[in-house]
């Protein structure tokens, strides 16, 4: 969506073979960034027990509690898998993203951490086990870091498109702590969703002037020019699901454009995009031009 909604924007002399691929690459690397910066944080939030436990020790007349600070969590088994994935540290190196840590950020999230119950029953016990390590780094990101004002808006000014990425951040955190050895940085976006996301970027492209054909004769009294934008847009991908997308089947189209209209146009906009959708697509069903499959029986 975005993608096509910059190549609309775009004059036309700047628009050459191959640009929008390059944009949505372009973004496809941006979620990669912000993801590996995610997990990245984590991790320094993990480290600052060392850093702590060392800048306390060497006060001048260090206390018995200076000198008992636990550094359990720096050694945690996730941020221990995660610093040393070679994918991940070229994500690191390749985009620069150390350049964006803010230690005295990373010193309040710690402190934040070891002032909670959940920390301080973590380091209570010596031991380590799967289930407690990955208990306490799940906290750190949904608990310290998405709960964080200061975090959110260091995100917000680090990265362009963390607002819209935001909310698949915690499942990629969720997808890597269940199986982190099988993860790879260098490809968070499967070959399959990245096949979708390219055909489906070049029909939105190919058939834009079809789609339309098949849009504005629902819009009745809408001037189709005061239409916001990204409606339009919506409902043209919608309709090209609809036509050449055999395996995704209608009533998740829709429900899908009415998410994205709520999220990214106006207030009525998921109502709108809803209305015109379901009508397009009930005459389409009559002239037998929506051909689904059933995924499962493939």
């Amino acid at each position: 969506m975005q993608t096509l909604y910059a190549m609309d924007t775009m004059e036309q002399g700047a628009v050459k073979p191959g640009t929008a691929t390059s944009l949505l690459n372009e973004k496809l690397d941006q979620t990669c960034q912000i993801f590996t910066y995610l997990l990245y944080t984590i991790a320094r939030v993990a480290q600052y027990a060392e850093t702590d436990a060392q800048a306390r020790a060497s006060k001048h007349l260090p206390s018995a509690e200076d000198l008992s600070v636990n550094t359990k969590i720096a050694g945690n088994d996730f941020v221990f898998q995660v610093l040393g994935d070679k994918g991940f540290q070229v994500n690191l190196d390749t985009w620069k993203l150390r350049r964006f840590e803010d230690v005295e950020l990373v010193r309040k999230l710690y402190n934040q951490l070891t002032d909670s119950e959940v920390y301080k029953n973590y380091i209570a016990v010596p031991s380590r086990d799967k289930a407690s390590e990955k208990q306490i780094v799940e906290y750190i990101y949904k608990e310290v870091l998405d709960k964080s004002e200061l975090f959110r808006q260091h995100m917000e000014d680090s990265f362009l498109h963390w607002g819209d990425d935001e909310e698949m951040m915690g499942i990629l955190v969720g997808n890597y702590l269940s199986k982190p050895q099988l993860f790879n940085f260098l490809q968070l976006i499967s070959h399959e969703k990245l096949e979708y996301a390219r055909e489906l970027l070049t029909t939105g492209i190919n058939k834009k002037d079809y789609c339309l054909e098949l849009i504005k004769p629902k819009l009745q009294n809408w001037d189709p020019e005061r239409i916001a934008a990204v409606d339009m847009l919506l409902m043209e991908m919608g309709v090209c699901e609809f036509l050449y997308f055999p395996t995704i089947p209608t009533k998740v189209t829709i429900n899908e454009y009415i998410d994205l209209a709520k999220a990214y146009s106006t207030p009525q906009s998921g109502q709108f995009v809803n209305g015109i959708l379901d009508n397009i697509l009930k005459d389409l069903q009559q002239a037998n031009l929506v051909q689904k499959v059933d995924r499962t029986k493939k």
